[in-house]
């Protein structure tokens, strides 16, 4: 089956980020793979938008805010269970910008998220809360786009999470699974499919997404 975009269609690339890339703070195995991926879909879409992870120093998601504890260790916060990561996406640094090599520039919004020191945020459309919408809702509603493509890093966290929250408000996801990769901690990947999966999430390969019929 051929997926053919339209005008009600939106592509979300998510934390095409320098700190989720080789050599980052959090690096995603083989994360500059899904880079050329999303430049050539981009092209396919009328509409696009950016996700970026912007966490202010000290957060309280990073291991470094809590003596004793280490990166992808999992302690109890207010909202609930939380994965300590290393320092990433900080605010201003080189890690938090987009990739160079990320060649968009069509691109409409730009989501931050996470940059509430208290709070971590995994999805584009709520944060780990459960209660603490970003707006991006409310954005495609009265823009009218229905169907929500989503592709970046990593498929086992924030475009799982995006994915799972745009289906409970409504949209229709589908997940671009070539041009994602994951971390893949603990069987985090094989979880987030099957999430994604329950909750009604497609997932396709690029091959199977093309451009708008122009009208003659």
């Amino acid at each position: 089956m051929i997926w053919q975009t339209s005008a009600r269609d939106i592509l979300v690339a998510v934390d095409v980020q320098n700190d989720f890339l080789p050599g980052g703070a959090l690096a995603v195995p083989g994360g500059d793979e899904v880079v050329p991926r999303i430049n050539a879909l981009a092209r396919r879409f009328a509409h696009v938008a950016l996700t970026q992870d912007w966490h202010a120093p000290g957060h309280l998601s990073f291991a470094s805010s809590h003596p004793g504890r280490r990166a992808f260790e999992t302690i109890t916060l207010p909202y609930g269970a939380q994965i300590l990561w290393p320092d990433h996406c900080v605010q201003g640094s080189f890690g938090a910008e987009f990739s160079a090599a990320l060649a968009i520039p069509q691109a409409e919004l730009i989501v931050r998220k996470g940059y509430r020191r208290e709070i971590d945020s995994y999805s584009a459309f709520c944060e780990a809360d459960g209660a603490t919408l970003t707006g991006l809702a409310g954005y495609l509603r009265e823009r009218g786009l229905t169907r929500i493509f989503l592709a970046g890093l990593a498929t086992d966290f924030c475009v799982a999470y995006s994915a799972v929250d745009a289906r409970r408000a409504g949209f229709e996801v589908v997940v671009i699974e070539d041009a994602c990769r994951a971390i893949d901690t603990e069987g985090s990947l094989a979880a987030a499919w099957e999430r994604m999966r329950n909750f009604g999430v497609t997932r396709v390969a690029s091959d199977l997404v093309a451009a708008p019929v122009q009208s003659q």
